[in-house]
This record gives structure tokens, C-alpha cells and sequence, in this order.
């Protein structure tokens, strides 16, 4: 028997206009431990205090079978447990975590030899779109499409004097809801506005200027639609510009809002607080090295 941990940070996507493109790693973690166990099968361990989540044990099972598939490894049985510090159903790249964390936990367990940018492959597909999988595997701010078949990511650190003010709202979104609320067809004008503003939030990202994404994020693509889910976004990123943040925009899907700064960490986040009550404020930082190993031992003789 051997056994596997991983741990994988969460992530925000879309950062405005970046529609299923843009990524940042958060320094919130879920931990995978993966055992290998003598009878087959997959046994998901539930999180201690009642926490199991139905979910967790589909996002397990098919993380693995598509491994055990793709890598040609005869399927072994295992044993996962997860817990994890990051929210479900609120936009911080729950779902990516657990993926990635199985297909890193596995990929050690069975020696299969893939890197990180076959692992972000496995979890692209497993996701439908790559903007939470490649911040969870490379960490740091990510720039990543699907060209042909392969999905292609760049990658650039984040200082860590920028501070992600997340709201995190008691009530959850669903990725497939918010998606359905989405209009088919943009007018020109908004379609150029969200290639003028994802570009822009790239540049400022990737050349270290954080103080150019003031006024980026000023989205047409989403979150005007998305806004019906979470009442009261606008006032909530409004307020945090107030208290000194750079601007905000909906994480993802949702629920959870984020604001990014420079200073005044606690005055933006008690702001936004203020806002929306019924909801806690998280201070984070990017995390710069995506998933990592935490330990790999074996059992007996």
C-alpha cells in the first residue's frame, strides 16, 4: 500500500471580460490524500463533522477514470479523502481542486510520468474550459485557451503585495444556471469592449503594473447577466473602490465577489462587508506554485 497527498489552491476565473480565459491562483487549499488499497473500487472518505459533499465523490470518480484511461494503468483500488478550505458552488475553483488534486495524487501513485501540462489537458476536459484548471496546476495569474485540441497557458507570478478582498456570500451559485443567463449573441460594441478589457487586465497582470487594472473590470460579457444571481455585486465592488481597492468583479460564476488592492486591506473588506451581510470576508494573496506534493509514503514491507 502507498499513499499520496497533494494539496491544490483555489482559483478566481474570468477577472472581468476573460471569459473562460483568465485565471488566478488563491492561497485557499484543498488537500487530497490518496491510498492505494487491496480491493478495487473507489472509496471517497467523507471530511469530518458531517462537511461530505454529494458532489465530491462524481468529481473523484471521474478524475480517475479518465486517468486510468488516457495513461492505459490497469484501475487500482483507492481511498480519497478531502478536505478542503474552499468554499463550494461560490466560484473559487472547488471542482478544479479536487480534479487536479486526484490526477496529481494518481499520476505520482502510478508513476505515470505526466507534467504539468498533460495534467492540465486531463483537467481542461474534465472542467469543459481550462481558466480554473491551469491556476490550480501552474499557480500564479494564467492566460489559457484551447488551440486545436491542446489547450495552451501562460503563465506570469504575482506580487504578493496584491491582496484578493473575497466575499464569500452564504448562499451558492450554479455554474450551469449563471451560463444559461448568458446571452448567444453580443453587439459589436460589447464584444470589443470585453477584448479591449480582458487585453488590458492581461497587460497590467503580466508586466507587474497593478495599478493599470483600475477601470479594467468593467464587464459586458457576464456579469450584468450573472448580477440577477447575486444581488447586489455592483454596490459591493462600488463600495471596496471607495475604501481604497483598484476595482472588483464577480469570481467565476459566483457567488463570491473580489476586490484587489494595495492597502487598506481591512477597510476594503469590511466595506464590501457591508454591503451583503449575510456574507464573510476572506483577505488572500496569489499563490505562485499551483499544486504541490505534500508527502508520498509506502505501507509495510
Amino acid at each position: 500500500m502507498r499513499s499520496v497527498t497533494v494539496s491544490v489552491p483555489a482559483s478566481t476565473s474570468n477577472l472581468g471580460s476573460g471569459f473562460d480565459t483568465l485565471g488566478l491562483a488563491l492561497r485557499l487549499y484543498t488537500t487530497v490524500c490518496i491510498t492505494t488499497t487491496a480491493e478495487k473500487g473507489i472509496a471517497v472518505v467523507p471530511p469530518p463533522a458531517g462537511k461530505h459533499n454529494p458532489a465530491a465523490r462524481h468529481l473523484v470518480t471521474e478524475a480517475a477514470g479518465l486517468f486510468f484511461q488516457r495513461t492505459h494503468n490497469e484501475p487500482c483500488g483507492i481511498e480519497v479523502c478531502l478536505t478542503s478550505e474552499v468554499p463550494i458552488a461560490r466560484g473559487l475553483g472547488y471542482s478544479s481542486t479536487v480534479r487536479v488534486g486526484v490526477l496529481a495524487a494518481l499520476n505520482e501513485l502510478t508513476r505515470a510520468g505526466l507534467d504539468r501540462n498533460d495534467l492540465l489537458q486531463l483537467a481542461a476536459e474534465l472542467e469543459g474550459h481550462p481558466d480554473n484548471a491551469s491556476p490550480a496546476i501552474f499557480g500564479g495569474f494564467t492566460v489559457s485557451g484551447r488551440i486545436g485540441s491542446k489547450v495552451r497557458c501562460f503563465r506570469f507570478p504575482v506580487s504578493s503585495y496584491v491582496k484578493f478582498i473575497t466575499l464569500v456570500p452564504r448562499f451558492a451559485v450554479s455554474t450551469e444556471k449563471a451560463r444559461k443567463l448568458m446571452p448567444i449573441i453580443y453587439s459589436r460594441t460589447d464584444a470589443a469592449h470585453a477584448l479591449n478589457r480582458s487585453a488590458l487586465v492581461t497587460a497590467a497582470f503580466s508586466s507587474g503594473d497593478y495599478a493599470a487594472l483600475r477601470g479594467v473590470f468593467d464587464d459586458r460579457m457576464h456579469q450584468p447577466y450573472r448580477e440577477k444571481l447575486v444581488s447586489g455585486l455592483n454596490k459591493v465592488v462600488q463600495a471596496g473602490e471607495r475604501a481604497g481597492a483598484i476595482g472588483g468583479f464577480l469570481s467565476g460564476s459566483g457567488s463570491s465577489i473580489i476586490c484587489v488592492t494595495l492597502e487598506n486591506e481591512r477597510a476594503v473588506a469590511k466595506a464590501m462587508r457591508s454591503q451583503l451581510h449575510d456574507s464573510s470576508a476572506i483577505r488572500l494573496s496569489a499563490d505562485n506554485e499551483g499544486f504541490r506534493l505534500i508527502k508520498a509514503k509506502r505501507h509495510g514491507p
